[in-house]
C-alpha cells in the first residue's frame, strides 16, 4: 500500500531524484522549507523506505565497460524455491546490473554490462547458461541507449 505523501514530500523526492547530492540547505531552500524540518522529512521517507539509498550514475563508456546487453532466461522449473536459487545465482554475478523477474514465457530479464564482447559471451557461456535450471537464453545486444531516466515519473502522480 503507498504511503501518503503531501505535496512537500512530493518536492523533496522530486528534488532529490534529479540531484541525490544536493545538500540538505540546498534542498530546503528549493523547496521553501527550513534546514531542520527539512532534514527531519528526509530522515522520515528513508526510514519507511520510500528512499531507498543514493547512489551515482556513471558513463560506462568512459569507463572502459562498451557493452551492454540483456539476457532473457527460461528455467526448467518455475516453483518458488528454483526461482529463489536463480536469484542468489543473479546476485553474484558482478556483469548483471539489473534482473526482473517477468511474466510469460520468458521467466528473468537481465542486464549485462561488459567491457567488451569477450566477457559478455565467457559469462553467458561459463555462468549463465551454465547454471542450474537454465533452460533457455536469449541475448540481445544495444546499439545505443536511446533514454536513461532512473526513479519514478513524479508527474505522473502530482497530476
Amino acid at each position: 500500500m503507498p504511503h501518503a505523501l503531501d505535496a512537500t514530500d512530493w518536492r523533496i523526492i522530486k528534488e532529490l531524484q534529479a540531484d541525490g547530492r544536493m545538500t540538505n540547505i540546498a534542498l530546503a531552500k528549493r523547496i521553501g522549507l527550513s534546514a531542520p524540518p527539512c532534514l527531519r522529512r528526509v530522515r522520515a521517507l528513508e526510514q519507511a523506505g520510500l528512499i531507498a539509498g543514493y547512489t551515482v550514475l556513471l558513463d560506462e563508456v568512459s569507463l572502459g565497460f562498451t557493452v551492454t546487453a540483456f539476457a532473457m532466461v527460461g528455467l526448467h522449473n518455475q516453483a518458488e524455491a528454483d526461482l529463489h536459487a536463480f536469484e542468489n545465482l543473479v546476485l553474484g554475478w558482478p556483469l548483471v546490473r539489473e534482473a526482473y523477474m517477468l511474466s510469460g514465457e520468458t521467466d528473468f530479464m537481465l542486464q549485462c554490462v561488459a567491457p567488451d564482447l569477450t566477457s559478455f559471451q565467457d559469462f553467458i557461456v561459463n555462468d549463465l547458461t551454465a547454471a542450474p535450471n537454465v533452460a533457455s537464453v536469449k541475448t540481445y545486444l544495444t546499439m545505443r541507449r536511446a533514454k536513461r531516466e532512473p526513479g519514478v515519473p513524479i508527474s505522473a502522480v502530482q497530476g
